[in-house]
């Protein structure tokens, strides 16, 4: 079959960000006989006539659309990102009659109403990988579609939904040639690389149990070299691991930094760093492989609040590893997530002072927490009356501790005017 695979973001929130789902699930469907072309729609103005003309192109017999975003997750200024996606399927309508499918984070979060409210005829939640190649070997044949894992389709509930999450061995990498990059521009990307998947810490407000589970499955380390070293020797040398914590499990990330000095790939990379779980050695080989820059997401300075997010944390850990890494040399990006359960205006100016004194190379404040389906903050939210029983959460909702409102706004305000290291 002909498969055009759209990534429909145009959102750059943090930073400019290539499709890896989409180039991970456009080679397992080229591994298992399609004809697969990727198509982004990242920084482009007139998606309706760059649609349009690949389609016309191309004639494929399914098109497949990835979500990544639902929304830009800002309390204050919010933007829904689902119209511009209704645009794009509204395009695909009106020049082909194949079936669309629709894919990725953001969909996997809301699969049932996403669906209803784009009017797609297939979605598929969690890891494409495998589920679609079996989509597509199903519609193929003609065959029945509701039984695969993962399938949703209109009016029925999600088929197991995520539940059978394969080992990460028998999933493929990205391919470098399939990335939407100009020649000549490598290495002025970020390459987004993914070594792990799941996270076990279950934040109260984290949408990654649901999304990968909350056991860690880890592609091989060899495997993971040898896909960069492909992306190197096609001229790209900046990669970022968007795992969600890099450094779990602490001899994972050890094995991962050992092979790729050994590689002798020259490369430079960022990752995101779990506070809690850092160590000399493990920094040390970090700085040696070539990492540049992290994120620690240490989201408050207030003990009570930590406790109140569910992290496996305290000030002191998150101090001794920004110090630490610090030492080293090691850019750090910290975050701050302020109005959570709890929240008063002491713990806000106690974060803010906590934030100060680590004295960190940027600091990215959030106002107010996205409320995702199936987390700790989305049940609180409900027995608070924050949201109703029957919210399905696709229209983004926020928590703010009671009593913050104006506050809190005029408040951070005040307090960056003179921090130019910070950032909304």
């Amino acid at each position: 079959m002909k498969v055009l695979l759209i990534s429909a973001n145009s959102e750059s929130i943090n930073m400019v960000p290539l499709p890896l789902g989409l180039n991970c699930v456009a080679v397992a469907t080229r591994n298992a006989g399609h004809q697969v072309e990727l198509l982004d729609l990242m920084g482009s103005a007139d998606h309706d006539m760059l649609v349009s003309s690949v389609i016309k192109r191309m004639l494929p017999d399914v098109i497949g659309i990835s979500i990544r975003n639902i929304d830009n997750q800002v309390m204050g200024e919010t933007r829904f990102l689902l119209n511009p996606v209704k645009d794009i399927i509204s395009t695909c309508r009106a020049y082909s009659d194949v079936p669309i499918i629709l894919g990725g984070a953001g969909f996997s979060i809301f699969p049932e109403p996403a669906l209803r409210y784009l009017g797609a005829d297939i979605g598929v939640c969690g890891e494409g990988e495998v589920a679609f190649p079996l989509l597509l070997d199903a519609l193929e044949r003609g065959g029945d579609i509701s039984g695969i894992d993962g399938i949703c389709l209109p009016g029925r509930a999600v088929q197991d939904s995520c539940i059978k999450r394969p080992p990460l061995k028998n999933l493929p990498l990205p391919d470098p040639a399939l990335w939407p990059v100009a020649d000549g521009v490598g290495q002025d990307i970020w390459i987004p690389f993914q070594t792990r998947r799941g996270c076990a810490m279950k934040c109260s407000y984290c949408s990654t149990p649901a999304l990968e589970g909350t056991s860690i499955r880890k592609h091989p380390v060899e495997d993971v070299v040898e896909g960069i070293a492909r992306h190197v020797a096609a001229g790209f040398d900046r990669f970022y691991f968007v795992d969600n914590t890099f450094n779990l499990p602490n001899d994972y990330a050890k094995a991962l930094c050992d092979a790729l000095i050994d590689a002798g790939l020259n490369i430079k990379w960022r990752a995101i760093l779990y506070p809690g779980f850092l160590d000399r050695e493990l920094v040390r080989k970090m700085v040696k492989s070539g990492c540049v820059e992290v994120s620690l997401g240490f989201e408050s300075g207030s003990e009570m609040i930590l406790r109140r997010l569910n992290k496996r944390y305290t000030t002191a850990q998150v101090r001794e590893a920004s110090e630490l890494l610090s030492e080293f040399g090691i850019r750090r990006m910290g975050f701050l997530l302020l109005g959570a359960p709890g929240e008063t205006r002491e713990s806000v100016m106690e974060s803010l002072e906590f934030a100060d004194s680590l004295k960190l190379d940027m600091l990215k404040l959030t106002t107010g927490i996205r409320i995702y389906p199936e987390t700790e903050l989305a049940q609180i939210a409900r027995a608070e009356g924050v949201i109703s029983p029957e919210d399905d959460l696709l229209s983004p909702r926020f928590y703010l501790a009671h009593g913050l409102d104006e506050w809190l706004g005029q408040t951070i305000s005040a307090w960056m005017s003179d921090r130019p290291y910070c950032c909304t």
